[in-house]
C-alpha cells in the first residue's frame, strides 16, 4: 500500500515527542505539522526528534484547516482534550486522544456524541494495550489457561511529585482531575480488558499522604476502587500518585483453573504437575517514563484503522466506559456511597 496519511500533532511535549517518533517510523504516515503554544519550544522538539521538514503552528484552528492532514495526535494538557478533540472530529480528522479523554460526565458525553456524529476513527491513549505483558495475558485468558476470571486486581503506584514537569499542573483539580483520571485510568483500562465484562457499580475511597512534597495536590492522590461487573465478577484498582516507591503496575487475576500474577502463571490444567508459578520472560509495564511505553504499536494501530476503515478496540466509545468508572469512583469517594453505571 503506497498511500501516506498526513499527520498533525498538537502538544509537542513529553508524550507528543514520542508520538512524532512513532509516526516517523510508520511507512504510511508523514508528520506535516506540529502545533504548540511556544513556537521556539516546538521547533526545539522537532530538532530533538530529527524531523527537519515540518510546519509549525501556534494556532490549532489554522492547522486543522489543512486539507492534507488526515490524522491528529492530541497530546496537550488534560483540560484541553475535550475542546480540541471535538474540534478535530468536526473538522473530519481521525485522531488519537491522550488520556484522560474528559474530566467530568458532561464533557465525556459531549465528546462521545461529537465522535458519533463525525464518524471519524479514534484511538484513546491507553498505550499499555501494546505492552508485551498485556499482549501475553489476554491470549492466555482467551485460551482458558486460568479458566473464568472471577476476581481481578490491577494497581497503579507512581509518585508524581515536583521532580516531574507535569507536577505543576497535575496537582490542580481542574487539570489533573483525580488519581484515576491523572494516571490510574491505565489500571482501570487494563482491568476492563482482562475481565471482559461490563461494569455496573463502583465504590471508592480516597486519601492522601502527609508528605509535604505532595501537599500542593488539590484532590486526594490515592484512591481504592471496587468495581462490580454484570456477570458477578469483582475487580479492584488501587491508584496512588503521592507514594514514595519505585513504579509498580500490579496485575493479579484469579480464575477457577489458575492464577496470573504479573508475568507469573499458575495453570495446572495446562501444565500438569505444576508446583509453582512459571515465570514468563517478557517486558513488564514497570516504568512511568514515556520512552518506555509502546507508542509504535499504538500509532501503527491507528494508521491501520484509518487506512483499512476499521474501528479500534480502544476507540472513544470504549474509552468512555473506562472513564465512567473513573468518574463514578470520584463521585463515590466524595459522597460516601456506591454509584451505579452507566453514567451517560
Amino acid at each position: 500500500m503506497d498511500k501516506k496519511l498526513g499527520v498533525g500533532v498538537v502538544g509537542p511535549g513529553w508524550s507528543g515527542g514520542e508520538h512524532i517518533k512513532a509516526y516517523m517510523n510508520n511507512p504510511h504516515a508523514e508528520v506535516l505539522a506540529v502545533c504548540g503554544r511556544d513556537e521556539a519550544r516546538t521547533k526545539a522538539k522537532l530538532a530533538e526528534v530529527g524531523l527537519e521538514k515540518c510546519d509549525v503552528y501556534t494556532d490549532y484552528e489554522k492547522m486543522l484547516k489543512r486539507n492534507d492532514i488526515d490524522v491528529i495526535s492530541i497530546c496537550t494538557p488534560n483540560d484541553r482534550h475535550v475542546e480540541e478533540a471535538i474540534m478535530t472530529a468536526q473538522a473530519g480528522k481521525h485522531f488519537l486522544l491522550e488520556k484522560p479523554i474528559a474530566l467530568n460526565v458532561d464533557e465525556l458525553k459531549k465528546l462521545r456524541d461529537a465522535v458519533k456524529q463525525a464518524k471519524v476513527k479514534t484511538v484513546v491513549g491507553f498505550v499499555l494495550r501494546w505492552n508485551p505483558l498485556f499482549e501475553t495475558i489476554k491470549p492466555l485468558i482467551d485460551d482458558d489457561a486460568i479458566g473464568r476470571v472471577y476476581y481481578g486486581e490491577v494497581d497503579y503506584y507512581h509518585g508524581i511529585g515536583p521532580w516531574y514537569k507535569q507536577f505543576e499542573w497535575n496537582v490542580k483539580k481542574a487539570i489533573g482531575g483525580s488519581s484515576l483520571l491523572s494516571a490510574g485510568c491505565h489500571a482501570v483500562d487494563g482491568l476492563r480488558l482482562f475481565l471482559n465484562d461490563e461494569a455496573v457499580e463502583v465504590t471508592a475511597y480516597s486519601t492522601k499522604s502527609k508528605n509535604e512534597k505532595f501537599a500542593p495536590y488539590e484532590y486526594d492522590p490515592t484512591m481504592v476502587t471496587i468495581i462490580k461487573f454484570k456477570s458477578g465478577i469483582i475487580g479492584k484498582v488501587a491508584s496512588s500518585i503521592d507514594c514514595i516507591t519505585p513504579y509498580i503496575f500490579n496485575i493479579h487475576l484469579l480464575g477457577d483453573k489458575g492464577t496470573i500474577r504479573n508475568n507469573q502463571l499458575y495453570a495446572p490444567s495446562k501444565m500438569p504437575g505444576q508446583k509453582g508459578f512459571a515465570v514468563i520472560p517478557t517486558v513488564l509495564p514497570d516504568s512511568g517514563d514515556v520512552t518506555h511505553h509502546p507508542y509504535l504499536g499504538e500509532i501503527d494501530h491507528l494508521i491501520d484503522c484509518v487506512l483499512n476503515d476499521k474501528e479500534s478496540f480502544v476507540n472513544v466509545e470504549d474509552g468512555v466506559k473506562t472513564h465512567e468508572i473513573c468518574l463514578a469512583a470520584e463521585i463515590s469517594a466524595q459522597e460516601g456511597k456506591s454509584i451505579k453505571l452507566p453514567l451517560i
